[in-house]
């Protein structure tokens, strides 16, 4: 399988998917690809079940992997993928869309850009631009470049950012040649990672924590519901793992018994182990017979559930108990 070239590749997904779809496909294609594609197909005599239906996998992953780029962005885009498909598959297919996206960019990565430098070039661009800018940059960068910003323009561009929807290649290509014009030498983007309210929830975790609530707060009072999917990504409960003893300790604390029970049911043995080593053998004999008891859960009730963890690890760090985010990268200290 890993001997078949792209066109190749692209040979045998148009074959397996039927004449209807593969012609409705090329119109979306170059003349060039077309006459390449459909020279593969004329030489592919047969297809095998499993080539196909291995071609069709690889296809349908890599579309998950531009989805959620689209999303929230490649961390986003791994943290899923390993979970659909593994970490070595997951590693290949961001691997491999993080060279095309760099190939189709029309400019070097803005990411190498001197970030004083850019902190002033994108204060005289448009807010649009400015969200869009910031959505091709990693978290941390994009937090000191926000936090940089007029305060009149953060929360307007953060809005803007996780507002973003998937834009046409084209139009970010002519929006990459006139930056480049300005930028010269300060680099480029990737030209399809988008925003989105998961990207601005990041953005904000590594942002110190007045500069973020000061936001958090000016976005709440133009748009409650856009700043409520904010801070309800701003922590989720698979971050917990990022908590150390003490932290999990007063989470045990003030979490019903029953409550936390159902939520680590429907999580990983790590993080349950990450509670039971706060818990005395007993406890944890007594919560490990529960999760056997009660069987299947509804993953609407395991949801819930968590969000009930999260409301308590965000209480603690209200009152200062422990601290979440500002850390440029180590998210979650306590």
């Amino acid at each position: 399988m890993s001997k078949l070239t792209g066109t190749q590749k692209a040979a045998v997904l148009m074959v397996s998917l039927g004449d209807d779809v593969a012609a409705s496909l090329f119109k979306y294609l170059e003349e060039d690809e077309i006459q390449s594609i459909s020279k593969e197909i004329a030489l592919t005599k047969h297809v095998t079940p499993e080539v196909a239906d291995t071609v069709l996998e690889e296809f349908h992953a890599m579309t998950l992997a531009k989805t959620y780029i689209a999303q929230g962005g490649i961390e986003y885009a791994k943290k899923l993928l390993i979970k659909s498909v593994g970490p070595e598959a997951a590693r290949k297919i961001i691997d491999r869309l993080t060279k095309a996206l760099e190939s189709s960019a029309g400019f070097t990565s803005i990411e190498r850009a001197n970030p004083q430098q850019l902190s002033k070039f994108i204060q005289n661009e448009h807010p649009q631009t400015i969200a869009l800018i910031l959505a091709h940059l990693n978290a941390s960068q994009a937090g000191d470049l926000i936090a940089s910003l007029p305060e009149h323009l953060r929360a307007d561009v953060a809005m803007r950012m996780a507002n973003l929807q998937e834009i046409s290649p084209e139009v970010v290509r002519r929006i990459s040649l006139i930056l480049e014009q300005k930028l010269e030498a300060l680099g480029s983007f990737a030209t399809e990672a988008y925003g989105g309210v998961r990207a601005v929830a990041e953005l904000f975790n590594r942002m110190d924590r007045t500069t973020g609530r000061l936001v958090l707060e000016k976005i709440e009072n133009e748009n409650p519901q856009l700043a409520a999917s904010i801070r309800d990504l701003m922590f989720v409960f698979d971050d917990i793992l990022l908590i150390d003893e003490t932290g999990i300790t007063e989470i045990l604390k003030r979490a019903d018994k029953k409550v936390l029970t159902i939520a680590l049911k429907g999580t990983s043995e790590e993080l349950r182990n990450q509670f039971f080593r706060c818990m005395s053998s007993r406890a944890v004999e007594m919560m490990k017979e529960e999760m056997d008891f009660m069987g299947p859960v509804k993953l609407k009730e395991v949801e819930k559930a968590q969000h009930e963890v999260v409301e308590i690890v965000r209480q603690l760090e209200e009152e200062g108990i422990i601290s979440i985010g500002g850390g440029g990268g180590e998210d979650y200290v306590t």
